[in-house]
């Protein structure tokens, strides 16, 4: 495959872009090769600047459910830009769209619109602080919510534990405000609780992480979460920037049928742009400016292309029968034929799925179900395996530690393609 363009396009780039790229995972480097360059895509259809083709199971890192260049996306973004780009000024689409989360998020009363996940997960953090007038907010190991600092902390020696930096910059007293606990371990939570009693403003939540690779919640821990945080009088945040109307209309908090008091939303809810957003309880969110004390503003929030963008991707969704019915056929059919592959090649491989998402460990674990299971994957492995898939024509994420996205647009052929191709690249690891 040649990929000489693209090479000159990274040696280029990286002259004045810090790793030649604006987000770190796409410099391709736990898997050892040099990025791919993207130039266009339609479907389930992406060619790089080398005009290689690639069927692409990635959807921008989840964002793309309906695929890429959705023609009444692209024309409800024209149509929006004809009238101006951009206002700092309030517009009825704005509202339009708040409903339509209010509709679809059994959850959400009221919403508030920013530009991305990280600006979703930071402003709820501030908020569930300022409502409870306490400092402290519970996270857990290998769970991602954007790259503020109160995120980026880490589980000392200990399984429970105060944070320490996890990148320079983040602050020690940063840290101390942010507890750790262990993914899908209640006690774990309990003791925090316990421990700092009455000073816990929040605990968030990915209800699927997705961030280690795909890790569901065992039974009962999202509802053990609702109930210890209710008891101690903390809010439950559900970041479901990936989660949200990717595992049904009403996202994660629908399908295992538990309800956070704030819940932050990105990546669909663009359409292909880049929107986030907060919601939860009228009470709770009228704590925000210009109503209440708490602060947050954006120039560029519910921007009007990215409203067109996201309104239209979201009513598409919530208009199309049995639109997730049939995204958990396919994916179940990919499911399927993933493990048999494994089981006829002799491999022992972990395939954790929830709904249209899904990530292939390769470890020796009977099961990964925590950031410490996740993390015996072999990353040598899947990058040898990411290479022969790329060179089989699929786009799949460039770690171990990302999820595979099913979209409505993927066809039959599609999935058979990706079927083929997991077992040739599973062969060339054997």
């Amino acid at each position: 495959m040649n990929n000489n363009n693209s090479k000159s396009a990274f040696q280029k780039a990286q002259e004045v872009i810090p790793g030649g790229v604006n987000s770190p995972v796409r410099a391709f480097k736990s898997v050892g090769i040099d990025p791919i360059f993207i130039k266009k895509a339609k479907g389930t259809t992406i060619w790089d600047i080398d005009n290689n083709e690639y069927t692409d199971f990635v959807a921008s890192w989840g964002p793309l459910i309906l695929g890429h260049a959705h023609d009444d996306v692209l024309k409800a973004v024209a149509d929006a830009a004809a009238n101006g780009t951009s206002y700092g000024a309030p517009t009825e689409i704005e509202t339009e769209m708040a409903e339509q989360i209010v509709k679809m998020v059994p959850s959400v009363e009221k919403v508030r619109m920013v530009n991305s996940g990280t600006e979703a997960t930071m402003s709820a953090v501030r908020l569930a602080r300022g409502y409870t007038n306490r400092e402290l907010i519970i996270k857990f190991s290998g769970c991602y919510h954007g790259h503020g600092d109160s995120f980026l902390i880490k589980a000392g020696s200990g399984a429970i534990t105060l944070g320490l930096p996890d990148s320079p910059g983040v602050t020690k007293s940063t840290a101390k405000d942010t507890l750790t606990a262990d993914y899908n371990n209640l006690e774990s939570v309990a003791k925090l609780f316990a421990e700092n009693k009455d000073q816990i403003a929040a605990v968030i939540v990915e209800p699927v992480a997705g961030n280690m690779g795909v890790v569901p919640p065992a039974e009962g821990f999202l509802q053990g979460l609702r109930n210890l945080t209710t008891e101690n009088g903390a809010l439950l945040i559900f970041d479901e920037v990936i989660t949200g109307f990717r595992l049904a209309k009403g996202g994660a908090q629908e399908y295992f049928g538990v309800m956070p008091d704030l819940t932050t939303l990105g990546k669909i809810i663009g359409g292909g742009l880049p929107v986030g957003a907060y919601g939860g309880r009228k009470e709770i969110m009228d704590m925000l400016a210009p109503l209440g004390p708490v602060y947050q503003a954006g120039t560029l929030s519910g921007n009007p292309l990215a409203m067109a963008a996201g309104l239209t991707a979201l009513k598409k969704l919530d208009e199309t029968p049995n639109a997730y019915e049939d995204l958990e056929k396919k994916a179940a059919f990919v499911e399927a034929g993933f493990k048999l592959n494994a089981k006829e090649l002799g491999m022992n491989v972990v395939l954790n799925r929830v709904g249209s998402m899904m990530t292939a460990f390769f470890t020796d674990a009977e099961q990964v179900a925590s950031f410490d299971e996740a993390m015996t994957s072999d990353t040598g492995k899947y990058a040898t395996y990411f290479k022969h898939a790329v060179e089989n024509g699929l786009y799949i994420a460039p770690s171990q530690f990302e999820c595979l996205f099913i979209s409505m647009a993927h066809t039959e052929k599609d999935l058979e393609k990706l079927i083929k191709g997991n077992r040739a690249a599973l062969q060339a690891i054997k």
